[in-house]
């Protein structure tokens, strides 16, 4: 009987228990207690409600995957209307400010949007950029392929409009997607993953792919990231993400 990677089984094992900690009835109303989020759900539940019920899913989804592209500028959120159904793609989010070039953050300072698997670890009511999401950077492999002993951290998306490696989609959309996020984890989904990627390979690839050919490092980075853009192509469902030894990731 084939055995899964020991990382994706304690992944399994871990998200099995954050479940039953974590989607336990009380999540919403206590991020009800934050005037910021009061007001989220004041002028977007209705409008949210409005675009699921339009499109015939379920409002909360099930599951919700962020994809976010750095060329291009844009978080896509997409959407698990019911357990085993393909994702569909729900909003366009464009970043309103960026920071850094193309390729991974390698440590603090750089101002260098990370690319890479990561979730949302933290939602924070009370952020100085309205409200925030935070990113679970650095990961396994961020720390494995590590040139310096300090990487950052600190990363979200956000609103207003500044970024020092941060994702800024302005206040306003802010206010949809962490409503949104709070309805899907109050409705049992603790792991919302986001997958960072430099651009859309089966678009904007041709000149960029061969720009990266000079440095062979991130060459074979951004092969390695190509694999789950093709993957959730194919697939529409977000991979199981393990990470190797040498920091490469495997997609399962």
């Amino acid at each position: 009987m084939n055995m899964l990677p020991k990382t994706i089984l304690g992944i399994f094992l871990v998200g099995i228990i954050s479940w039953s900690i974590w989607a336990q009835p009380g999540f919403e109303q206590a991020q009800l207690n934050f005037t910021r989020v009061r007001t989220a759900k004041n002028e977007k539940d209705a409008t949210l409600r409005h675009e699921f019920e339009r499109r015939a899913l379920n409002f909360a989804p099930k599951n919700i995957y962020l994809r976010a592209f750095k060329e291009e500028k844009i978080l896509e959120v997409w959407v698990q209307n019911e357990f085993g159904q393909d994702y569909v793609k729900f909003r366009d989010y464009s970043f309103c400010k960026s920071s850094g070039i193309l390729g991974p953050k390698k440590k603090q300072g750089d101002e260098q949007v990370p690319e890479g698997f990561y979730y949302i670890d933290e939602f924070n009511p009370n952020s100085k950029f309205y409200l925030s999401l935070g990113i679970n950077y650095p990961n396994r492999s961020d720390r494995i392929k590590a040139q310096s002993s300090n990487l950052g951290g600190d990363i979200y998306i956000h609103g207003d409009c500044v970024s020092i490696g941060c994702i800024a989609i302005t206040d306003e959309n802010i206010k949809e997607l962490y409503w949104l996020a709070v309805k899907t984890r109050e409705n049992g989904q603790t792991y919302i993953p986001i997958h960072i990627f430099p651009y859309k390979f089966d678009i904007t690839s041709p000149f960029l792919y061969e720009h990266a050919k000079a440095d062979v490092a991130l060459h074979q980075f951004w092969d390695n990231l190509k694999d789950a853009y093709y993957f959730f192509s194919y697939k529409r469902r977000p991979p199981f993400v393990h990470i190797n030894d040498d920091g490469t990731y495997e997609f399962f």
